[in-house]
């Protein structure tokens, strides 16, 4: 446990300086890549159970429960925008859990014009991770887990490459299991080709912790997630804002900023599953962070807000999540989880 907490120590310090949103590299890592995930706020990193698509966005959470499973995850998306995630796992005995996936952006094709607008046919662009991942069960209450990221995008003419390294920890708390924490720092790399020649940019690191308790005699799982703890302050001022002057009292209004509560509700997301037995599981989220970027001011609406529901059946689940971005657009997602050796007769 001790060593754990080391690493994610050191981990944390040397990311601490990252850079914020805009000025960072290969963005598509932080979508949410399964319907689960995207029902419950982008990030979801606090059940362990038999879900593969789990153990790729926290490999301390792969366990022998998901040998031989295989994950299919698919966006529904408009203007011809694709992205999803294969994912598949595979438990040896006294050794632990690996899994391996593709995660994929697809842009479509693209009009290509010259600087007078003249056009001069079409192009695509898309963006992949390829990952390796492994976990392991040190004893019963504690596990950790890592993922290897090999990530490539190519957009008309231009290409990068890059490596990623997701780390992580979990502990179940209690003598009935029901409490768990974990603590990921995901997208620690460094690109080594740029777009162009002599140019790099940064990986956008995020560390993150998430607790989750499941009800003793209600069908209720309630997790909370910090996430982006590595940067304090997820807020933005306008540079264009300037000061105004109050038409009654004449006073000097200073551009409104975010205050130490506005800065630290910016990290949390809000998490919550009914299990409605072994068959239904509905779910619901909200995260500030993104109510807060997204929102249109005159129509704020339900932008923050997530919801889904999972289908489990003999063979096969089915799960499907619902991510409200803003008034402008929403994020449809369905994932096909089975295991293959129930095929086999």
């Amino acid at each position: 446990m001790k060593i754990i907490l080391i690493i994610s120590c050191f981990l944390l310090v040397t990311v601490a300086h990252a850079q914020t949103g805009g000025e960072t590299v290969f963005s598509f890592l932080d979508l949410g890549f399964n319907a689960r995930s995207n029902a419950l706020g982008t990030d979801f990193i606090t059940v362990k159970d038999k879900d593969v698509n789990l153990g790729v966005c926290n490999p301390s959470l792969l366990n022998k429960d998901m040998d031989n499973s295989l994950g299919i995850n698919q966006a529904l998306l408009a203007g011809g925008i694709n992205y999803g995630m294969v994912a598949y796992g595979r438990h040896v005995d006294q050794v632990g859990t690996f899994s391996g996936h593709l995660r994929y952006v697809s842009y479509g094709n693209m009009v290509r014009r010259d600087e007078t607008g003249v056009e001069q046919g079409e192009f695509s662009a898309g963006d992949f991770a390829l990952g390796m991942g492994y976990g392991k069960q040190l004893n019963p209450k504690v596990s950790v887990g890592g993922n290897f990221n090999f990530i490539y995008s190519q957009l008309e003419s231009f290409s990068s490459l890059a490596i990623g390294l997701d780390l992580a920890g979990t502990i179940l708390l209690g003598n009935d299991n029901r409490t768990l924490f974990t603590a990921l720092i995901k997208n620690v790399g460094f690109q080594f080709k740029g777009y162009t020649k002599g140019n790099r940019e940064s990986l956008r690191a995020d560390f993150q912790v998430g607790i989750s308790h499941k009800l003793e005699h209600a069908p209720f799982r309630f997790s909370l997630l910090a996430h982006d703890l590595n940067r304090w302050d997820l807020s933005y001022d306008d540079p264009n804002q300037e000061v105004t002057i109050d038409p009654l009292t004449q006073e000097l209004l200073e551009p409104e900023t975010a205050g130490f509560g506005e800065k630290l509700a910016r990290h949390f997301t809000f998490q919550v599953e009914a299990l409605l037995g072994d068959k239904l599981h509905v779910r619901t989220a909200f995260d500030y962070q993104r109510r807060r970027e997204m929102r249109l001011e005159s129509r704020p609406g339900a932008a923050g807000l997530s919801f889904g529901a999972g289908f489990y059946f003999q063979r096969f689940s089915l799960d499907y999540g619902l991510s409200i971005i803003s008034q402008a657009g929403f994020n449809n997602m369905l994932t096909l989880t089975t295991n293959l050796s129930k095929w086999k007769k």
